[in-house]
């Protein structure tokens, strides 16, 4: 079982460690996401993998009762999660990338919501214990948020960004830019996947 202070990787490195291609999108997604390093990459990247090779196995086994089960409850988790829409099937599941998962980051969201004027910042706020779902302090910026916190992110009570007038709080007219970025992001999106 191992040490439980030494917990194990919930990532998988690359098989190539010097690919261009490879590196240069890793970086456009750590900029565009605003991510610590490399590895948040990998580790979406990983999740992505396992889902995608379940779809798979389950697409191995039709008419099975067992494979039924199994393709509905990972299709429910999707759509709880707000990775894929409520009616989708499998196809719709091999079909996603690693931006779905990223999109569905606490730090993206916090970001998309207009709670912060950078992805960086965003990871800062969360990091420093500013942002809340549904009034609980939620200091991971990882956190793949469900679709029905989504609209319960907020600052928490006792941070001093819950004052409208706290010169760090992003203005308005800033928002407005953030929503017109995520329209962009989601268009982005359905264009690649």
């Amino acid at each position: 079982m191992g040490d439980p202070r030494f917990p194990r990787k919930k990532y998988e490195t690359p098989s190539h460690p010097w690919e261009a291609e490879r590196i240069k999108r890793e970086r456009e997604l750590l900029y565009k996401y605003g991510l610590k390093n490399k590895r948040e990459v990998w580790r979406a990247e990983t999740l992505l993998r396992k889902i995608r090779e379940q779809a798979r196995r389950l697409l191995a086994r039709p008419g099975e009762e067992q494979a039924e089960r199994e393709k509905e409850n990972l299709l429910k988790r999707l759509a709880r999660l707000g990775i894929l829409p409520p009616n989708s099937t499998l196809d719709d599941v091999l079909a996603l990338g690693v931006e779905d998962i990223l999109g569905r980051r606490l730090q993206t969201l916090v970001y998309i919501h207009g709670l912060a004027r950078t992805p960086k910042q965003a990871r800062q706020l969360i990091v420093h214990g500013h942002i809340a779902i549904d009034g609980r302090k939620v200091r991971v910026p990882s956190y793949l948020v469900r679709k029905d916190e989504e609209e319960r992110i907020s600052y928490s009570y006792s941070s001093p960004l819950n004052d409208e007038m706290h010169p760090m709080r992003p203005k308005a007219e800033e928002r407005v830019v953030v929503k017109e970025e995520k329209k962009e992001m989601e268009e982005e999106v359905k264009t690649n996947g």
